[in-house]
């Protein structure tokens, strides 16, 4: 069982060494021709013209990824804390499979109900504008993430012990004041991973935000203004492009790919500073 074990790990490892050595082999030496500060921090992107700035894709996705976390860690964290602690059984059994059903909507059925009804939904609430825009696509996102941020919350809530609990009681503290000044300070390692694996979802997302963001290459000035984030841009164009261009579509998904690198970095740094 131990060789099993470990060729199941090794397997794991193996995969991200394979993706890791597609990515950079076929990515870097285009971002190194072009000029990395050109590629990153360029404001153009025409493929046609030779230009490539990726610049407006990052400053979308950021903006995009942002909105999601600002709607969506708050609510599928209270939810948690709600399911672990406040929850009755009966209305358990009926939230719980729910949460699990919105895990398993596929991002394509998201972007049909984003397209569909909160594009006419927030173009109603700006007066016209801002259908399809970092207003909508913040909003869905947040909706998507929701299921990722509470299952692992509520399994972080439920891992402390009940003694942190009892002891606030003793103390002379309220249910809710236990529950929040004592048991999610403890869950709090596990609380940062799920609201790190939805960010990771959110700026990983790319066929809900491609129906809703509005397909614009441009920095985004306002809430509702259309934006292109940096999967979107992969999957709209990697289906026709050739030669340069398709390579500068897998620089872009370096780029991508050392974001995500960079945040699952920082969540291992702050774990690490905090058990010290």
């Amino acid at each position: 069982m131990r060789a099993v074990f470990l060729i199941a790990a090794f397997v794991c490892v193996l995969c991200v060494i394979f993706i890791c050595y597609f990515l950079f082999s076929s990515g870097l030496a285009p971002i190194a021709e072009y000029g990395p500060l050109k590629f990153i921090f360029g404001a153009s992107w025409k493929p046609s013209s030779g230009l490539f700035g990726i610049a407006p894709m990052i400053v979308g996705s950021i903006y995009v990824t942002a909105g999601a976390i600002i709607i969506g860690v708050p609510i599928g964290v209270l939810t948690a804390m709600f399911m672990s602690h406040f929850c009755q059984k009966k209305l358990y059994r009926v939230l719980k499979p729910a949460v699990s059903l919105l895990a398993g909507i596929p991002s394509v059925v998201y972007g049909f109900f984003g397209l569909l009804v909160m594009v006419p939904a927030a173009r109603t609430l700006f007066g016209g504008v801002g259908g399809k825009s970092v207003f909508t696509a913040s909003v869905l996102l947040g909706m998507m993430i929701l299921p990722t941020v509470i299952s692992v919350s509520e399994a972080a809530l439920r891992a402390v012990p009940t003694q942190y609990y009892e002891g606030a009681l003793a103390l002379g503290a309220s249910h809710e004041r236990s529950v929040f000044f004592a048991v999610l300070p403890a869950a709090k390692s596990g609380v940062m991973t799920s609201i790190v694996l939805g960010i990771g979802r959110a700026i990983g997302e790319a066929m809900a935000v491609t129906m809703v963001a509005g397909n614009q290459p441009i920095f985004p000035a306002s809430l509702t203004s259309g934006v292109r984030t940096l999967t979107a841009n992969i999957v709209q164009e990697m289906g026709y492009a050739a030669d340069t261009h398709r390579e500068m579509l897998i620089a872009t998904a370096v780029v991508l790919f050392v974001f995500i690198l960079l945040i699952n970095l920082l969540l291992s740094a702050m774990k690490g500073s905090k058990r010290r």
